[in-house]
This record gives structure tokens, sequence and C-alpha cells, in this order.
């Protein structure tokens, strides 16, 4: 008999229970001079803060705010600066809007820590999957907040050269499982899974992985998918970012019916949308 895998659906967001089990949005606030899509737009604390209120307006379930850019070719900056950047926007979102769920994306433990203890920030979503900090596994541990850990081959600067699998879902697989596990031993539950569209990937292997995507419903985790304007997308209708909307809203109907929970978007309302159709053809 086949094995029935029933996945977690809901996420513990300061002690409450925080239901995942009709797909939500994660709206992406960019707060970078340089990001692929939206750098700049959103750098000043008072531009930030319209945008998140622009989002919640449109129904954002997840605001999730990162002071970096992890494109393909981007270079790193300091925690200092990556924190200069984020304290003074996070400030201004918790004055206006509380209650928001809010995701930091960061690979730096000290971010992550800081974050959480001062601003309430509720998520952390780590592009490296503790790969870039070796504290990043022990601090979520003690922080007790939900955790996402997408894959990545190589890092921003390296991984859009020339990335070669022997066998692209079986290592990724791999790769999820060594670090469940280890997440697991040290306690913690609340763990998210994004497969990392677009980071150390062709575009053969990205639309692999949306065709696959269900099948990693053998973790019993929630699936994030990331995927709004993204290259992959863009190059396939051949258009540009700019013009990628609708192809970004194709793809992420594939997605959520490959079994994504979350979608990471730029548009929130067209995602909104996507998912309310979604879940009325499935109810």
């Amino acid at each position: 008999m086949a094995k029935v895998f029933r996945k977690q659906n809901h996420l513990n967001i300061n002690g409450s229970l925080y239901s995942i089990e009709d797909p939500v949005v994660m709206g992406i606030l960019n707060i970078t001079p340089d990001s692929f899509f939206d750098g700049g737009k959103f750098f000043s604390p008072d531009n930030a803060l319209a945008r998140v209120t622009a989002m919640v307006e449109e129904g954002a379930d997840i605001v999730d705010v990162g002071a970096w850019s992890s494109r393909p070719g981007s270079k790193l900056i300091s925690e200092q600066e990556e924190l200069n950047r984020l304290l003074p926007v996070l400030e201004e979102i918790r004055l206006t809007h509380p209650d928001v769920v809010l995701s930091v994306d960061t690979f730096r433990s000290g971010v992550a820590r800081k974050v959480v203890n001062e601003f309430n920030v509720n998520i952390i979503n780590d592009i490296s999957a503790g790969n870039m900090d070796s504290n990043m596994f022990e601090t979520i541990a003690e922080l007790q907040v939900p955790y996402i850990m997408m894959h990545m081959k190589g890092t921003p600067e390296t991984m859009q050269v020339e990335p070669f699998y022997e066998n692209l879902f079986r290592e990724i697989v791999k790769y999820f499982s060594e670090r469940v596990d280890k997440l697991r031993i040290l306690g913690v539950n609340d763990i998210i899974l994004d497969p990392g569209f677009g980071f150390g990937k062709t575009l053969e292997h990205n639309f692999e992985l949306l065709a696959r995507l269900d099948e990693f419903k053998v973790f019993e985790l929630p699936v994030l998918a990331g995927l709004s304007r993204k290259s992959m997308i863009y190059r396939t209708i051949e258009s540009t970012q700019e013009h990628s909307l609708e192809g970004t809203v194709a793809a992420n109907i594939i997605a959520l019916q490959n079994g994504a929970d979350i979608l990471r978007v730029h548009d929130v309302k067209a995602a909104k949308e996507c998912i309310r159709i979604y879940v009325n053809t499935h109810s």
C-alpha cells in the first residue's frame, strides 16, 4: 500500500498555531539597492513602509524583508551593513503593523537573533540552509521560530557558473534530509523547504523542479515556491522581468497544483487571486 503523506499544515508563531492548510502568500520587500527586480525602490524606510502597507492591503499573509541581494553574481555586504539597513525598517513596520507576520531573509545567525529578540520577527528565511553560518541551526533552536531553508548550489556569486548535477532531485533530497535531521536533533519543529528556483540551476533544472515539486511531500513539511519574475519565466516567454507577471501567475498555479504551501512573490494581489481560484477548485 502506498504511504499517505500528511504534511504539516501549521506553524508555531509566537506560541499560536498559524494555519497554512490553505496556501499563503509571502510578499517580498527588498530593502537593497541592487536586487534583481526591484532593487533601490524600497531602500528608504519610508518607501519600505509604504510597500508593506500596500502588500498588507492586498492580502499578504507574511512579509519577507531582505537587506542584501542574493541575485546571481551578487557580492556579500557586512553584517553591520545588513543590520543598518534592516533595523530602521523593522522598527517602522512594527510600529505601523504590529501584528503582521514578519520574515527576515538572512543567512547570519547574529542578524537572526537580533531581529527576533528586538523586533519580534516571526520567521527566518535562510538561502544557505546553514551553510554560510555554522551557528545558524543552534540559533534557530534557541529562538524557536519557523525556519525556511533553501537549496542552493554554491554561493550567490558562483551559483550560476555552469551548475551541474548527476541527479538533480536525488541531490536536493539528500541535501534537505541531512539538514532536517540536524534540525530535528536540535529540537526545531517548524521547518519549511524551498527548492531554490534559480539558485544554482539551469533553465531545465528549474522546470524539472517545478514539475516534481509534489515529490517533496516525502518530508511531510511545508514547501515554499519562489518563482516570482525569475529568469526561468521571462526567458521562456521571451520577455523581461518587468513584463513577466503573466508568466509568474502561470508558474505559481503549477506550483500550487504540485503542492506549494507558500508563494513568495513581488505581486501579492495576483498571487492571492491564484490561491483563491486554486482553493475553490479543490474544496
